[in-house]
């Protein structure tokens, strides 16, 4: 099981580390910088606090900090919106261990599989705690790879991305969207860390990948709201992508991916010709429905 004490302390640290002192204001004190980004006591002077409490926050003590010192050291660290979500979850799973609950089973309704089909020339995809892969259209699973076909458990975002050789060649910046597929991890991890998934993966990729041993204990985390993907795909060639995310109602633990491309541009011919390809376009061979996770 993880321990949110010694989470918060790491995240902490690590975003102290990445903080620039010259841009908090803080006059120089004449002594010799040997730590990168702030000092203990200048995150705690920052936000207000004693050095002793900010000192045990960082050693995964068992201190639970208010609201407001929770405001104070977002200010302190500036931390981004995920950094910010990343710390509200780690306080407060720390502070109500009693409240946790295994995690459900996770299933797609029926009618979500119907609105993935219906989406002919956008590809899209619902990811499930973890950055499992719940489901895919036709046109997604052409584009990136076909997802239903995999074992189950291999049907995991970040584990593709890590892992997959056919990922490392599709993808031109694969080093930026593999490290954003970890720092996403380890913010969903956050939200359930008594989840036996959760740490078997993060134990396999720790065994497999160096890279990713090197982007998790970075200790950073990346909230995936919308972006770009550059492509080069094997049937297709260059193209370049954007999504947009949209959490499912009902169901908080899942979010639709859905992709798109440029009106005009070469990507947008690029994607027809894929969608030509995969029958997914009306009037061509319905392969929207052809396959669905074997559990």
């Amino acid at each position: 099981m993880t321990d949110p004490h010694r989470e918060l302390g790491e995240f902490l640290r690590r975003a102290r580390a990445r903080r620039n002192a010259e841009s908090t204001g803080l006059l120089p004190d004449g002594r010799i910088r040997r730590v990168h980004g702030l000092r203990r006591e200048e995150v705690a002077l920052l936000a207000g606090v004693s050095t002793d409490y900010y000192t045990r926050l960082e050693q995964g003590r068992s201190v639970t900090p208010s609201i407001q010192v929770i405001d104070a050291l977002i200010r302190a660290l500036d931390l981004d919106a995920a950094g910010e979500n990343y710390l509200r979850t780690l306080v407060s799973t720390a502070g109500t261990p009693a409240a946790r609950s295994r995690p459900s089973v996770q299933r797609v309704r029926p009618g979500l599989y119907r609105l993935l089909d219906s989406f002919s020339t956008q590809p899209a995809l619902i990811l499930g705690r973890r950055t499992d892969i719940l489901a895919s259209n036709a046109l997604a699973r052409a584009l990136f790879a076909d997802f239903e076909s995999m074992p189950a458990k291999f049907r995991n975002y970040a584990r593709w991305m890590l892992l997959d050789d056919g990922a490392r060649t599709l993808f031109r910046d694969w080093d930026e969207q593999a490290r954003t597929a970890v720092e996403a991890l380890r913010l969903d991890a956050a939200m359930t860390p008594d989840d036996k998934g959760t740490q078997q993966l993060v134990g396999e990729l720790s065994v497999a990948s160096s890279e990713f041993r090197q982007w998790w204990s970075a200790h950073r985390v990346h909230q995936r709201t919308h972006g770009t993907k550059r492509l080069n795909h094997p049937l297709v060639g260059e193209l370049e992508i954007h999504f947009e995310t949209l959490t499912l109602p009902g169901e908080p633990s899942q979010t639709l991916y859905i992709y798109t491309t440029e009106p005009g541009s070469v990507s947008e011919q690029s994607l027809s010709l894929l969608a030509s390809w995969a029958g997914t376009v009306p009037g061509g061979p319905q392969a929207g429905s052809e396959s669905r996770p074997k559990r």
